[in-house]
């Protein structure tokens, strides 16, 4: 997997938690959802990747993902970043995943304060 980072995405995501996130990871996440194949992306701030998970190609960001979550997503992926609307996009040439990207602090270090 390939991820390609705008400028603006890179610099929303560096700054969007305190203490400074330096792992993330691309999941799609279907607990609520009813169904396996019904997941939301999300990016996840992790203290570390799990073991097995995958590094995607890419910077300025280190995303990692689970092989299993692969399937949901194509070989490249776009993340961009709507200022107005202080949201990020997931997109591929042949879709946009979502214009609402949520990201969560999941690290075990992390601050409860987000900006």
């Amino acid at each position: 997997m390939r991820i390609e980072w705008t400028i603006e995405a890179a610099a929303a995501l560096q700054a969007k938690f305190d203490p400074p996130v330096r792992v993330w990871k691309l999941v799609s996440d279907n607990e609520g959802c009813g169904c396996a194949v019904n997941g939301v992306p999300f990016l996840w701030a992790v203290d570390e990747p799990a073991p097995g998970d995958l590094r995607a190609d890419g910077e300025p960001i280190e995303l990692w993902y689970e092989p299993r979550h692969a399937v949901y997503f194509d070989d490249v992926l776009r993340i961009s970043y709507d200022g107005a609307n202080r949201s990020f996009k997931l997109s591929s040439d042949g879709q946009i995943y979502t214009n609402s990207l949520g990201t969560v602090d999941l690290r075990t270090s992390a601050s409860t304060h987000t900006r």
